[in-house]
């Protein structure tokens, strides 16, 4: 949710190795370089194509759809056709971008829908075959370390250990960190295979306002048992918790807070929110019929089921963590590979 527009300057700090692909294409003269990151998510494809500006990068073109490619997985272990042919005709988009504007260096990276399906390899194969785009499935623990890289400076500032986390479609990345140096040293992290897909599917809605209750309970209850072995991991408290999201789920829910009409992501990306606000728009959404939260602008007929589930993932972070503020971040994975493509690139 929430693309950057054209020319929307970053300002990431210094970036890591890069392990990235050179597209066929050389940058042709008189061209800027531009660099690709492509995120195949269980519930969003995402594309962003930048250059190199400053100490950051500009970004020239952006792209992203929900394609659900995971519907359906959590109980049929695969990815099914009508999700394969929903995320191909995304991928095709991508593609004919990539094409259009002169990129030096891209990466592709599909995350846990293929990582967990049966056919993720044969899906992978499809789409190179139809589009050109090479896809790598890359492990739960890259997919953390990408979405830190990608959205660390929009941290808090503070002393002491900080929590990120990434709220995705299959699972929930979480990263303890140490801020001390400029590039964040990972402490620990942890995957939690619930994401607003599969814990939506896991979970069936119950009607009514009982109903409703119980269903978000359930889901809270399925979340902390599997958070339970990095709970006891964690440092115990009385230092400032700082807590930083990055993922859908956190921008709908900073939207809602902020009470926009349309998604704006000048208002949303490094907004700090306080946490209690977050979990009471948390707790008035779980308990809203599904009409209702489609009526509401920044979620939408898309969202409307999904967000449930997201809501009580971060109810359940915010009791693993229970910091005073949650920062917002509308970047993570694209920009960390893009911040390693242009290490590489320079």
């Amino acid at each position: 949710m929430g693309d950057a527009s054209a020319n929307l300057p970053y300002r990431p700090g210094p970036a890591a190795p890069a392990r990235s692909a050179p597209l066929p294409a050389r940058p042709r003269a008189g061209f800027a370089r531009h660099y690709a990151a492509l995120d195949l998510g269980t519930n969003n494809c995402r594309l962003l194509i930048a250059r190199p500006q400053g100490d950051g990068f500009a970004v020239v073109d952006a792209f992203s759809r929900i394609v659900r490619l995971g519907e359906g997985l959590a109980n049929s272990g695969r990815l099914s056709d009508e999700a394969i042919e929903r995320t191909l005709a995304a991928l095709r988009v991508c593609a004919d971008k990539l094409k259009r504007r002169n990129v030096a260096l891209a990466r592709s990276v599909a995350t846990e829908a293929c990582r967990r399906a049966t056919n993720g390899a044969e899906f992978i194969a499809r789409v190179r075959a139809e589009t050109g785009i090479h896809l790598h499935i890359i492990s739960a623990e890259e997919e953390a370390r990408l979405a830190v890289l990608g959205c660390h400076v929009l941290l808090e500032p503070g002393e002491g250990k900080a929590l990120v986390f990434d709220i995705g479609g299959g699972s929930t990345e979480l990263v303890l960190i140490d801020t001390a140096s400029t590039v964040p040293t990972v402490l620990d992290w942890h995957s939690a295979p619930w994401g607003v897909v599969s814990l939506t599917e896991s979970v069936p809605a119950q009607e009514g306002a009982a109903g409703r209750a119980a269903t978000y309970e359930r889901m809270r209850a399925l979340v902390r048992e599997s958070f339970a072995p990095f709970a006891q991991r964690l440092p115990a408290g009385g230092e400032h918790r700082r807590l930083l999201g990055t993922s859908g789920t956190v921008t709908t829910l900073a939207s809602v807070h902020l009470g926009l009409d349309r998604y704006d992501r000048s208002a949303v990306d490094g907004l700090i929110a306080p946490a209690h606000a977050m979990r009471e728009v948390s707790n008035s959404l779980a308990h809203m019929s599904p009409a209702e939260r489609a009526a509401l602008p920044c979620i939408g007929r898309e969202r409307a089921d999904l967000v449930v589930a997201g809501c009580a993932i971060l109810e359940t972070i915010l009791d693993l963590w229970p910091a005073e503020r949650i920062g917002v971040a509308d970047r993570g994975i694209r920009e960390g590979i893009l911040r390693r493509l242009m290490a590489a690139g320079r």
